[in-house]
This record gives C-alpha cells, structure tokens and sequence, in this order.
C-alpha cells in the first residue's frame, strides 16, 4: 500500500467509500469526487471535510453565486438536473454550501459531462456505485425497467459512462486506475440484466482488466443490517501476465465466505448489536426524543398496518425484542414495507404508538457515527424560513442511497490483501 492512497469516487454520495478506508487506517487522498446531489454532496463535505464556507464563496453575493452554479447539471433528487429557475430560489446561505462543497471534493458534478482529459491519473481505486433504481426490485415495482441498457437513457444506464471515461483515458495515453470498485444491487445477475452485466465486465476486459464479482451482505460484516449486495473488483494488468497470474490466483481463492472470514479474524471487525444503534431516551428535553417525535406517524389505518406487517425492533414492555437485525434501509421509512418499528408513546393527540427510524439512526445503521451525523446537521442551513436544506426525509434518503461502510470495510480489506501481494512480486 502506498503512504497516500489516491482514489476517485464516482456516484460518491455522502462517502462511505472514503469513511470506509478512513475506518481501515489508509491515508486517503481524494482526487475527485463526482455527485450532482447537491444534499449528498454536501453531506459529503459536511462528515469528511469541515463545515466552514471558503474565503470564495463568502464573499460573493447570491447573484455571483448563481453564476458561478448555473452551468452546472445540480439535482435536487437526484433524479434529474432541476431548472436554473429552481436553483435560483435556494438562499445565499445554500448557493454558498453548493459552492463549497463542489470545490473543496474536487467535485466533478455531471458524470456525463466528465472527459477522459480531466481525469486525475496515478489513482489507486476508483469507486463507482452507480444508480440502482432501474435494477432494484422497488424500481421495477414502479415501472423501472430499462435496467443498465446502453443507450437506454435510464439513470442506471449512466453505468457505461464510466466505461466512456476510462476508454477517453486509454486512448489519450493517460494511466488508467488500478483498482476499480463496483458496488450495487445483486438483481445486476438476474436474467434480466446479466447480459447487459457480462457486456460491462467484458468492457472492462477489453481496457485491461481482470474482474471478480461477489454477492455479500452487511449483516454478515457486523452491521446488524440486512442488506444484500453485489460488489466487484477489477484490478488493471494490461498487458502483464505476470500480474495478470497473481490477480488470477487471487480471484480463484477468494470467495464470499473467505472475504467475510478474512474480515472478521482482523483487528477492524467488531460485531455491532441493533441496541447500540438506536437512540433510545426518556427524557423529553434531549434532541433525541425531538427526533422521534417526530419519526412519530398520525394514528391512521394505514400507519397502524405498518405496526401489525413490520418486525418490532423495541417493544412497548421497554425492551428490545429477538430480532437481531432490521431489515433494509431503502430511501423512506414511512412506508410498507419499512426497516422495523420502535414501541414509542410520544404523548401527543393523534399520533400513533410507534415510530420509525429516525435520519441519525438510519445514518448509524449504514455505518456513520453521531459525530458524523452532528456535522452534517451543523452544515443544514435554512432555505426558507423554518425549512432547512435537510429535513428529516432528505437525511433518510441519502442514507437509503448510502452503501453500509463495515460492507466496504471487509471488500476493501482484500483490496489491500491483494495489493500487498503485487507490490511484493515486483
């Protein structure tokens, strides 16, 4: 490993990437980051930078503001680029987060929009965790079909400008990334779409990668989370068969138990119980039990069937039940399915007798800590009155979107397994 790791996260929303790396002790050096969310982006800032405005953006008026943004392909849900006319509506304060936060992640914005040219060489993991909706069983639900198709023009398909950008690099001679880290939904291996996964990884092949795809799960990484996953590592040999061999042998021995064995025998794994990540409290004054509150639903048909369809996680007895761990964290939890209830009397007229996860714990369950957290409610600056950029449901959907960071810390654990092992064969 090399005394600075320099990484490139694509699709890198709020950075369990870089958190998960911090965690393994790897002296990072973020080359860039590419996130045209503007909520993740500044979380991302927020939880692994600081939470100062730069001398730049503070001393610019909200129409200087503009026009140093408006070019920019921004997204408020990350679903598409919304409208200058919208941008313009956000405060100053906000305009000066974005500002912010793009320059200080080295953000790249727009994936589409991102040349070979400008991208930093000499990396040593890119990471890309591309938009699941198409693929996602909760997408096809709702009619998202298209999967990652090539040319399809669905946000999953953004996949292959990944493949555009490394072909840019090769073909202007620039060093590609040695390690590459795919994370997603495992539906990418389902009939459906596993033509169209088989045409990437052979993409891949054709730039000089080898590649190796794993199905895991968080829960097994110590995060009492249920959270399937598909990971996949492609390491860079060109053409070096002596690399290519080691990288071969390597794949060939390393399986889905061995990542998780391999993980759990090392000083960084300890088992996390669903009881130290709830924050439960009693005391009325503390910010906590306002969080619950209000994660506290309107006692109505529909929110009590949501009690009677999902695991109880604490029970109105005071206690935690058997469930050992909740189920996944998608981007709501005021839905049915949801990730598990919490027995909670709020003491106001109307409301139900449970609550769901709160945004902190949603954060927590993905692997982020109450520091974390804190920093990015300290980055949520009013975009109106009474309305901040963060509300509660913006916080959980980032989350939902997030990947579990003790996952990533065991897959890149047999990155840097692997590394080792090329550097001494040199």
């Amino acid at each position: 490993m090399s005394k600075s790791y320099k990484i490139v996260e694509l699709f890198s929303g709020i950075g369990s990437q870089a958190k998960a790396l911090k965690n393994l002790g790897v002296d990072i050096d973020v080359q860039a980051t590419c996130e045209w969310d503007i909520h993740a982006f500044i979380a991302y800032d927020a939880i692994h930078n600081n939470t100062e405005i730069i001398p730049e953006a503070a001393e610019k008026s909200k129409e200087e503001l503009f026009d140093l943004l408006k070019d920019y392909a921004l997204s408020n849900n990350g679903k598409e680029a919304m409208l200058q006319t919208t941008l313009h509506t956000y405060s100053e304060e906000v305009m000066r987060r974005i500002y912010t936060a793009i320059r200080r992640t080295n953000n790249l914005v727009d994936i589409s929009k991102v040349s070979g040219k400008e991208m930093p060489e000499e990396t040593d993991l890119l990471t890309y965790s591309f938009p699941c909706q198409d693929l996602s069983n909760v997408g096809a639900f709702h009619h998202y079909n298209k999967g990652i198709e090539k040319g399809s023009g669905s946000r999953s398909s953004l996949l292959w400008e990944v493949g555009r950008i490394l072909t840019e690099m090769k073909d202007e001679g620039r060093t590609l990334p040695r390690f590459l880290v795919m994370e997603n939904v495992p539906t990418l291996l389902s009939d459906r779409h596993k033509k169209n996964f088989i045409m990437w990884m052979n993409e891949l092949e054709e730039l000089g990668y080898i590649s190796e795809h794993y199905e895991l799960n968080a829960k097994d990484f110590g995060i009492p989370q249920n959270r399937p996953r598909l990971l996949m590592l492609s390491v860079f040999v060109g053409d070096d068969e002596h690399k290519r061999d080691i990288v071969s042998k390597f794949f060939n021995k390393t399986t889905k138990d061995s990542i998780v064995q391999d993980y759990k025998d090392s000083r960084f794994y300890h088992e996390i119980g669903i009881q130290d990540l709830l924050r439960i409290t009693d005391d009325r004054n503390s910010p906590l039990w306002q969080e619950a509150v209000e994660c506290t639903p309107n006692d109505t048909p529909s929110r009590r069937k949501i009690w009677e369809d999902n695991p109880v996680i604490y029970n109105e007895n005071g206690e935690y039940t058997h469930e050992t761990f909740i189920r996944t964290i998608t981007t709501k939890q005021d839905r049915n399915p949801n990730s598990g209830n919490i027995y909670f009397n709020c003491g106001i007229e109307g409301r139900g007798n449970f609550r769901y996860l709160t945004p902190r714990e949603c954060m927590l369950f993905m692997g982020f800590t109450d520091e974390d957290y804190d920093k990015l409610i300290s980055a949520n600056p009013e975009q109106r009155v009474h309305h901040k950029l963060f509300p509660r449901d913006k916080i959980i959907r980032m989350a939902g979107n997030s990947i579990p960071v003790k996952l990533l810390e065991g897959f890149f654990f047999q990155v840097l397994k692997l590394d080792r092992k090329l550097r001494r064969s040199k």
